[in-house]
């Protein structure tokens, strides 16, 4: 069966744009085992490379999907191979999310699911690329994305992605972190229907700085940020900062529907410990939601995309339904 426009679909169901990310990756790969799973639940425009995905399909002995293809036709034949990094490559998986967003400005598109791609190989392309959420937020005008990082037992929101440890704390910037839970609050309302969110912050510093006994950036940031957003939260209980460790353990215990952590690997490390295979990234402050899956391209695995594992991409696309169906009844 072939990628092609499916008229046996019902016009009512959400429309998923998928891009397959970098073609030389495991995104081909788990593209094709996730919609062959959820193939009935929405209306997918897989935006990717034929062949590559040919390819891919052949390898697992699955069928291409009854979805409709964008075919950009970019990546060569005989020079293309699974699990290399290159300029070409970077280059295709550029073009995939540029096809994508003009097709969510053209209102044909009602949510986007992204594949990994390679910072490397994009950067080796040419362009300077440091993210798919810094990206999005260049193309589409939207300032102070916040990266929402969720598994079956925890949300994150992060106040600071991809920085060197060193510059965590000049990055915490009152303002900047005021507008990160406007917009944690905002999506934990619009795209999860949570009247009243409970948030925790964590400290930056162990044990939360110890009433600034290790570290001033609890005392002087962070208390008077979340004191000033208790007083005007629309009904959110904002808690902290507290350490880390019992942020994230009484989060998993329920006690919170997100944690705010102050930098990269506070929530990560949680979240691949408690979850790895249901993990989502998703970005919030978009004009429409976007979810990928949480992990890279794996191009130690990819040309051998029978041990690449769909889950997270199942999770990133089922909660990209789930966000865009309770945002159209917000």
């Amino acid at each position: 069966m072939s990628l092609k426009n499916n008229p046996t679909l019902k016009s009512s169901k959400i429309r998923v744009g998928l891009t397959i990310g970098d073609p030389a990756g495991i995104g081909p790969a788990i593209a094709l085992q996730a919609l062959n799973i959820l193939k009935k639940q929405a209306l997918f425009k897989v935006i990717g490379d034929r062949k590559v995905l040919s390819r891919a399909a052949q390898v697992l002995k699955v069928d291409l999907p009854p979805c409709e293809l964008i075919d950009l036709n970019n990546v060569g034949g005989k020079r293309f191979k699974f699990g290399s990094l290159s300029a070409e490559c970077g280059c295709a998986s550029l073009e995939y999310l540029n096809t994508a967003l003009g097709l969510l400005k053209s209102n044909e598109l009602d949510c986007l699911v992204t594949c990994p791609v390679s910072k490397e190989a994009v950067n080796l392309a040419g362009v300077k690329f440091t993210g798919h959420t810094e990206y999005l937020g260049q193309q589409t005008g939207s300032n102070d994305l916040v990266m929402m990082l969720i598994n079956d037992r925890l949300r994150f929101s992060l106040l600071t992605r991809h920085l060197p440890l060193k510059d965590v704390c000049h990055s915490l910037r009152p303002q900047a972190i005021q507008k990160n839970l406007l917009h944690t609050i905002q999506g934990l309302k619009n795209l999860f229907r949570i009247k009243k969110p409970r948030l925790v912050v964590c400290g930056v510093n162990p044990h939360a700085s110890d009433n600034g006994v290790i570290g001033s950036e609890e005392q002087s940031i962070l208390i008077p940020v979340i004191k000033n957003l208790n007083r005007r939260s629309g009904g959110a209980i904002i808690e902290g900062p507290l350490s880390a460790d019992v942020a994230v353990s009484l989060a998993a215990k329920g006690r919170f529907d997100c944690v705010i952590a102050a930098y990269h690997d506070q929530a990560l490390i949680a979240l691949k410990l408690t979850g790895f295979e249901s993990g989502v990234n998703l970005t919030l402050g978009l004009p429409f939601v976007r979810t990928s899956p949480l992990h890279g391209v794996a191009f130690d695995i990819a040309a051998r995309p029978a041990l690449a594992n769909p889950g997270s991409l199942i999770s990133a696309i089922k909660l990209a339904i789930k966000c865009t169906l309770n945002q159209k009844k917000a």
